[in-house]
C-alpha cells in the first residue's frame, strides 16, 4: 500500500513537472511568445539606436547589420518571412525594461553576456553573435599610440549604464590615472561630444568604435589604440520562463552559424537536400524532424538561410564589404582558427 501511494506521488510529480514545462497531452510544447508572434504576425525586436554593421536604420526606416539579421532568422524561422520584424530602437538603459515587459520579446542589440545579467535580472542569453572587447579611440593628432600614454586629467566619452561605464573605471583605477568621465544615454550623443572635441578619448566596444567612427565628420583623423581591455561576449537576449521560445532564438542563431561550417548558403540550401551529409541534411530540413521541438514545420531552418543567409554572408555584407571591420579575428569559424562554435542541430 506504501509502495503504491509512494508511485501515484511521484507520477503526480511527474505531471506537475511536464505541465510546469507547458508540455500537452500530445507531447508538443507550447509557447506563449510563439503564439503571441503568430497572431500578431511579426516578431518584436529590440535594436540599437543606431549603430552600422550591427543594427541601423537607412533614410528610409529599412534596418540592416548582423544583429538585425538574428531577428530576421528568428521571423523566417516562425512566420516564414525574415521581412516580418517589428524593429524598436533601444538607448542602454531602456533595453533590459523592453525587454522585460514584453515591449520586444528579442534583445538583439550589441549587447554583453555577464553574470549578473543572466541571474539577476530575468534574462536568458541565448548565444554570441559577436566577439568582442572594448578598447579606446583618439585623435591621431593627439600622438597618443597607446593606452600607456593616457595622463591624469583625461576625459574619456562613454555610455552610461553599461559595462562599457564600468570597465573604463576599473582600467583607469588600476593604471592610477585620475580621469575625468563624460556619459550619455544615447551612443549618437557619445560620439557628437566627442566629435566635437569635448573629450581626449571615447571608450566602448572595438565594435562599436569601428562602426561609430563611420559617423564623424572626418573619420581618417581618429584611430583605434591597439590594447583591448575586457572580454564582451555580444548576444541576443530573450525574456526568462518561456523554454520553447528560448531554444525558437537560440537555435536560430546556431542555424546560422552551422551553415557556414557546412558550406550551406542562401543560394544552394535546397539543392543540398540531396547531400550525402546528414547534418547538410538535418540543416536543410531534408532529414528528421527537429522542428517539432519548437513546434515548427521542418523546414524552418531551410528558410533562415535561404531568406537571411548564413553568418559568413551577414558578416561579408555588413561588416567586410563595408569596411567596418573586415578582419573576423576571433568571429571566424573555429575551423579556419577563430572561436566560432555552437551546439550540432541533430
Amino acid at each position: 500500500m506504501i509502495k503504491s501511494i509512494k508511485n501515484w506521488i511521484l507520477v503526480g510529480f511527474a505531471s506537475l513537472l511536464l505541465a510546469a514545462c507547458g508540455q500537452d497531452g500530445a507531447g508538443s510544447k507550447k509557447s506563449k511568445t510563439l503564439e503571441n508572434t503568430k497572431k500578431a504576425g511579426f516578431v518584436k525586436c529590440g535594436v540599437s539606436e543606431g549603430v552600422p554593421g550591427f543594427s541601423n536604420a537607412d533614410a528610409s526606416g529599412n534596418w540592416s547589420g548582423i544583429d538585425v539579421d538574428v531577428c530576421r532568422a528568428v521571423a523566417a524561422a516562425v512566420l516564414g518571412d525574415a521581412d516580418k520584424v517589428k524593429y524598436t530602437p533601444l538607448n542602454a538603459a531602456e533595453r533590459f525594461t523592453a525587454l522585460n515587459s514584453g515591449e520586444i520579446d528579442i534583445l538583439s542589440r550589441n549587447t554583453t553576456w555577464t553574470l549578473s545579467r543572466d541571474a539577476d535580472i530575468g534574462l536568458t542569453f541565448v548565444g554570441v553573435n559577436f566577439y568582442d572587447g572594448q578598447g579606446f579611440m583618439v585623435r591621431k593628432s593627439s600622438g597618443i599610440n597607446s593606452v600607456n600614454e593616457f595622463k591624469d586629467g583625461i576625459v574619456a566619452c562613454t555610455n552610461i549604464g553599461t559595462t562599457t561605464e564600468l570597465n573604463m573605471r576599473d582600467f583607469f583605477n588600476s593604471k592610477n590615472i585620475k580621469y575625468e568621465p563624460l556619459g550619455f544615454k544615447s551612443a549618437d550623443e557619445v560620439v557628437q561630444a566627442y566629435d566635437a572635441g569635448r573629450c581626449d578619448t571615447y571608450t566602448t566596444d572595438k565594435s562599436g568604435l569601428a562602426a561609430q567612427r563611420t559617423k564623424m565628420k572626418d573619420p581618417s583623423e581618429h584611430k583605434v589604440l591597439p590594447e583591448t581591455i575586457s572580454k564582451e561576449p555580444l548576444g541576443p537576449v530573450v525574456r526568462q520562463g518561456d523554454n520553447v521560445w528560448e531554444d525558437i532564438v537560440r537555435w536560430s542563431l546556431n542555424t546560422f552559424i552551422e551553415a557556414e561550417e557546412y558550406g550551406v548558403n542562401s543560394a544552394n540550401a535546397s539543392s543540398l537536400k540531396e547531400s550525402d551529409n546528414p547534418a547538410i541534411k538535418r540543416l536543410v530540413g531534408a532529414e528528421g524532424e527537429l522542428g517539432a521541438a519548437f513546434g515548427l514545420d521542418n523546414e524552418w531552418s531551410l528558410r533562415i538561410i535561404e531568406q537571411v543567409g548564413n553568418y559568413g554572408e551577414s558578416y561579408k555584407k555588413h561588416l567586410a564589404d563595408t569596411g567596418i571591420m573586415p578582419n573576423r579575428g576571433p568571429n571566424q569559424l573555429w575551423t579556419k582558427g577563430g572561436i566560432l562554435y555552437v551546439p550540432p542541430a541533430r
